[in-house]
């Protein structure tokens, strides 16, 4: 392939989370240019957002892996985090995977394909951007609109006033991205199911993985992150519409307070231990089983952007992940090959 950049494809990647930068990096280690552009001003504006994620062997770690990560996952993951404790409403543990007195899921591990250790989104994140230049990731570029120019060619406008045009998008941009539209009508359906996350101190009957209490619809999980604290969540049944007011996040408290009335005192600790500037709400929503769409010329979607998922299997963001790879991998083989050229056809694979 050519290195006239003239003759180079130019490649949008629209959304920073962990899709769009595995896919970044893929290309990035294999010659194959490629721009990602993330609305947040830089890698700090929600550094606080997102706990624990278990990464699989054989989807998330193998992204890692791939691309010259898995020491530094090693090194900043937890084998210990697999530990997981599934609580009632009054404590009483009916099933502990992992730790002291726990059982395996899928019997005595065998080695490392059989752990799914976790690591802290952020740091996770913080890995994939230290390993390309910075110079391939454009902050504070909210994307406003695209526009088709013509033969798998697109015109995008960000809301800072830029505008490029571009022979290939991949929409990494989550539940609600702008990119989807272009190939697929799909919107996200909501779940049912609301969830409070927030951060608080480590309190000792946790664990050292992740506790889930269950009763009447309601769910109070806590998970230990790299850092020592607990990061809490509490699912529970609402509108979409439920909201706390932005001028008072401590109020969640209350409502905590009274939805999960009659729970153990250590279970609400969590709750009234919670740092309030990290409460808010979030809803819940998935697309359809089995989404899919019709090939458009120089569009596609990677991570939520293509199946967004109840976050209960916890294979979110291992998908995104392999996502990332797999693309960057069919887009560097037919640089390979020399088919990947300027208003190519290869986002057909």
């Amino acid at each position: 392939m050519s290195s006239d950049p003239s003759t180079q494809p130019r490649i949008a990647i629209i959304g920073g989370g962990l899709g769009g930068l595995a896919l970044l990096l893929t290309l990035h280690r294999r010659g194959v240019p490629a721009t990602l552009y993330e609305r947040d001003p830089s890698f700090n504006d929600r550094a606080h957002l997102g706990g624990s994620l278990d990464l699989g062997w054989k989807s998330g770690q193998r992204a890692l892996r791939e691309n010259g990560l898995q020491d530094a996952f090693d090194n900043n993951s937890r084998p210990e985090g697999e530990e997981m404790r599934i609580c009632d409403g009054t404590g009483k543990i009916h099933l502990q995977l992992g730790g002291e007195g726990g059982h395996h899921a899928r019997g005595p591990p065998k080695g490392k394909e059989d752990i799914r250790p976790e690591i802290d989104r952020t740091v996770l994140r913080k890995l994939l951007l230290d390993a390309v230049p910075p110079d391939l990731v454009q902050w504070g570029h909210a994307l406003s609109s695209v526009r088709a120019l013509g033969d798998g060619m697109h015109e995008l406008t960000f809301a800072n006033g830029t505008t490029i045009a571009c022979d290939f998008i991949v929409g990494a941009d989550g539940a609600y991205s702008r990119v989807r539209p272009l190939v697929s009508p799909a919107v996200p359906e909501f779940l049912g199911t609301t969830k409070l996350p927030a951060l608080a101190e480590t309190v000792a009957n946790v664990g050292k993985g992740t506790m889930m209490a269950m009763q009447d619809s309601h769910i109070l999980g806590a998970q230990v992150n790299g850092d020592g604290r607990i990061r809490t969540y509490a699912w529970f049944r609402a509108p979409a519409s439920w909201t706390i007011p932005a001028s008072d996040p401590g109020a969640a408290k209350a409502v905590l307070r009274e939805r999960y009335a009659g729970w153990p005192a250590w279970m609400l600790a969590l709750v009234d231990r919670c740092d309030e500037s990290a409460i808010y709400p979030r809803a819940l929503w998935t697309l359809p089983v089995g989404h899919k769409w019709e090939h458009v010329p120089g569009v596609t979607l990677v991570g939520d952007a293509a199946h967004l998922m109840s976050p209960f299997a916890g294979a979110g963001a291992n998908l995104a992940l392999l996502d990332g790879l797999e693309l960057g991998l069919a887009l560097a083989d037919l640089k390979g090959k020399g088919s990947l050229g300027r208003r190519g056809r290869c986002l057909r694979r």
